[in-house]
């Protein structure tokens, strides 16, 4: 014998009721079944909200009655009901709408009314179900389970009877020959015959009561979902059926929000030690979840990563409690005695403070209760006033392996930190099945993601990315990832997802990845991009792993910066204002990385996509000292002065260089020598020197015109009419046998930037076209220095250094 149950997704409508009686029928072959089903998926709801309507004398009771009548009739005729069974539809109707009528007159919704009307859902499924035999002249009885099931008097939450009920349902099956038996779920009664139900959720009770007392060889609840998943997969999309689970841990699950099964359920059939099988109204060929008594000692020791929302977290806390003994049983008499449960309770060992977390619709009577248990010692200054937290929920990490396996607290806890998930307070039971904490409900699906990543998936970290600034960088950059997303799946385990990309007018979102294909088109689509909606859309996203990336040259992007920091989402940065402006804002953001675990990022700051930053840090953090810097750090200014001679114009030149990118749109700040000042500046903070931008001793080659122009035209102007200057400057770098190169010099704390002629047996005399060179000279690197020498600009290259930052992100 088995017993199904069906829930209210599974018979929301006339097709999945059609999928509901086959699996019955096919189960019928060999095997003798009892099926539970549940009201019609939301008329539970439907129920409930027609009771208050008319409590409160709401005429518009009767449209919602009509409704739940229109929606039983119309399911009938589409299953090709006959007239009879129609007619009786409409009886139990009826008497549902006298029962409303009643309660309209007097103003009564007790409890107890309130169970006589919820109760009709499941009566008018089940009978809907049943007759479907008669149309296909297949023999099937109608049980109203009620008749067998006995309760208390506890309405809306009634305790079974569990001696009375077990005899009258094994009296009645010893003589029900049927192979087919229909029942509605959640209904019971009073030994007096009164209408009771047995809480929400309360169909699977009715199937495990019945499964426990006949006892059946298994017990099958059947959803909209293949099983118990290791998280919620609406809001965990790697989420995944669990294949087996012990009673315990189901039970864990179910009572901390897996809405798969009710809590309740287990307790008759562990009780028996019959198995359940979860599995999928809509999906029957897939395994599902089996539920035994038995031991999984090779599976993973998480079974399952679950949540409960709208939480509140009462502390009471003062120097009254240390040492006296009794306060605790104090407080959960005052809580008890309210009828309020509690959820969660963490005590310091300090005895300073307790804190319970409950229901928030709670909270307040639990307070008052709680302030007047312990008025006495609040009015005398030993406790204070219950402090109370709201917005929360409790996320549970739950296995029965957890016990005999080390760390799982710790890569819990670690994981929440790394991602900026605060934890208020933690918990966990002596047999170590469940481990919980309570976070801001804002933080759950971060908490959820991060934690199932940690504990099921196989280690592949996706990365999300908000991009400001895709013009020609980033352009190239999205183009970059879009070619590397599978050998970065495949070879590095790493998922790159671009979430956000902006423009200075436009930006777009889309948490579960942007095509790379047609970001240029959606931008253009996109909303507009005013003030601080970027940031606050980017922050109610709240995704593990995020990373902004700055691709402009915006100052106001720049001071954004700490922002971003402070709420764990790691900076890669090709914009040089933020690390070479005010000193102590460089030291603010490099303290605010490791302090919220977010990675600060800029190795394009210096020689684009050459890894001169990496170098140096590798230098410094293995102990070595950088004495002194020479470097050639613009490849715009390299390119120039490479291609700037006695037949070219050194107007015609720049022209070139800013035509073909490798000039700013402006090239005055790349003339001017102000963009290899912030480099120098960059590389002296990051060997350890305290420096600011205007003790950079900057040379200037410009005219005097030209370091005078306001704009971009009038600058390009002065290089034609001083063509002389220039010139000359060429020239005698030739008299010389040199070449002219701009050098960046860093030496006994002191950095200057200017125009130098550099002979022959210099390193920097060959340098050519745009490539960037940089000498370190080191305690280790005395004699001769290391050497960092390649393509230091172009969009290609500068993007190849931001993805690389990216990539290492994987790390950190």
């Amino acid at each position: 014998m088995k017993v199904l149950k069906f829930g209210g997704s599974s018979v929301a409508t006339a097709d999945s009721i059609k999928k509901v009686w086959q699996i019955a029928l096919n189960e019928s072959v060999n095997n003798k079944i009892i099926v539970v089903v549940s009201a019609l998926g939301g008329v539970t709801d439907l129920l409930q909200q027609v009771g208050e309507q008319a409590n409160n004398k709401e005429e518009d009771y009767i449209d919602t009655w009509q409704k739940i009548g229109q929606r039983h009739l119309a399911t009938a005729k589409e299953l090709n009901l006959n007239e009879s069974a129609i007619a009786q539809i409409g009886e139990l109707l009826d008497r549902l709408k006298n029962i409303l009528q009643g309660v309209y007159l007097i103003n009564e919704f007790s409890d107890k009314t309130k169970d006589k009307v919820l109760g009709f859902g499941e009566l008018l499924s089940a009978f809907m179900i049943s007759e479907i035999a008669n149309e296909q002249n297949i023999s099937v009885v109608f049980k109203d389970s009620s008749a067998l099931i006995k309760t208390n008097d506890h309405f809306t939450q009634a305790e079974v009877l569990q001696p009375t009920s077990d005899n009258l349902i094994r009296e009645y099956f010893s003589k029900e020959n049927s192979q087919l038996i229909i029942m509605p779920g959640f209904i019971a009664k009073t030994i007096t015959g009164e209408a009771t139900t047995l809480g929400r959720g309360g169909s699977d009770y009715t199937a495990a009561i019945l499964a426990a007392a006949l006892e059946v060889n298994e017990l099958e609840i059947w959803t909209d979902v293949s099983g118990m998943y290791t998280a919620n997969p609406r809001l965990v999309a790697q989420a995944f059926a669990i294949p087996e689970i012990s009673y315990h841990e189901a039970m864990e699950l179910s009572h901390f929000g897996a809405k798969v099964l009710y809590p309740p359920t287990i307790r008759p059939v562990l009780q028996k030690n019959i198995p359940i099988l979860i599995k999928n109204t809509f999906k029957p060929t897939e395994a599902g979840t089996r539920i035994s008594n038995g031991s999984f000692p090779n599976q993973n020791p998480v079974k399952g990563i679950t949540h409960l929302d709208d939480i509140a977290l009462l502390t009471l806390e003062g120097n009254g409690m240390v040492g006296i003994p009794g306060i605790s049983k104090r407080l959960f008499e005052a809580l008890s005695a309210k009828n309020i449960n509690i959820i969660l309770i963490t005590q310091a060992s300090s005895e300073h403070s307790i804190c319970v977390a409950v229901d928030a619709v709670d909270k307040t009577r639990a307070a008052t209760a709680i302030d007047s248990m312990f008025k006495y010692e609040m009015s005398s200054g030993e406790l204070q006033t219950t402090i109370v937290e709201e917005n929360l929920s409790v996320i549970a990490v739950i296995g029965d392996g957890m016990k005999s396996h080390q760390g799982v607290s710790g890569d819990m806890f670690s994981a929440l930190g790394k991602n900026n998930v605060n934890i208020r307070a933690i918990a966990q039971g002596a047999s170590e099945r469940n481990i919980s904490a309570v976070i801001a409900q804002k933080d759950v699906n971060k908490a959820l993601s991060v934690l199932h990543y940690r504990f099921f998936e196989e280690q592949i970290k996706t990365i999300h990315l908000f991009i400001v600034g895709v013009g020609n960088v980033g352009a190239r950059l999205l183009a970059q990832i879009a070619k590397q997303q599978a050998y970065l799946l495949d070879q590095l385990m790493l998922q790159i997802k671009a979430v956000g990309l902006s423009n200075s007018r436009k930006m777009i979102f889309n948490p579960s990845g942007i095509p790379l294909d047609k970001w240029e088109e959606q931008l253009e689509n996109g909303e507009a991009n005013e003030g601080d909606a970027w940031f606050t859309r980017l922050c109610q996203f709240n995704l593990p792993n995020s990373a902004f990336v700055d691709i402009t040259a915006n100052a106001g992007v720049a001071n954004m910066y700490s922002r971003y920091l402070k709420e764990s989402i790691a900076v890669v940065a090709c914009n040089k204002i933020a690390c070479s402006n005010d000193y102590g804002n460089y030291k603010e953001l490099k303290d605010l990385s490791k302090k919220y675990h977010a990675p600060f990022l800029f190795e394009t700051n210096v020689g684009a996509g050459l890894p001169v930053i990496n170098t140096l840090n590798n230098l410094i953090n293995s102990g070595d000292k950088v004495n002194e810097i020479q470097a050639v750090l613009s490849g715009s200014l390299n390119f120039v002065f490479n291609n700037f001679n006695d037949e070219r114009s050194f107007y015609d030149v720049v022209l070139q260089a800013q035509k073909e990118g490798y000039t700013e749109p402006d090239p005055r700040i790349d003339l001017s020598g102000v963009d290899v000042a912030r480099k120098i500046v960059i590389l002296a903070r990051e060997s350890g020197h305290e420096i600011e931008m205007d003790a950079i001793v900057n040379k200037t080659f410009l005219s005097t015109a030209g370091t005078k122009a306001n704009t971009v035209s009038e600058f390009l102007e002065t290089l034609k009419v001083d063509a002389l200057h220039y010139e000359t400057l060429y020239k005698k770098a030739k008299q010389h046998h040199s070449r002219l190169k701009y050098v960046a010099s860093f030496k006994d704390g002191k950095a200057s930037v200017g125009l130098q002629e550099i002979p022959v047996d210099h390193p920097f005399y060959n340098l050519e076209g745009k490539d960037n060179i940089v000498l370190f000279y080191t305690n280790r690197y005395v004699d001769q220095p290391l050497i960092i020498k390649g393509a230091g600009a172009g969009a290609d290259v500068t993007a190849s250094g931001l993805f690389g930052d990216i990539i290492s992100l994987k790390n950190q």
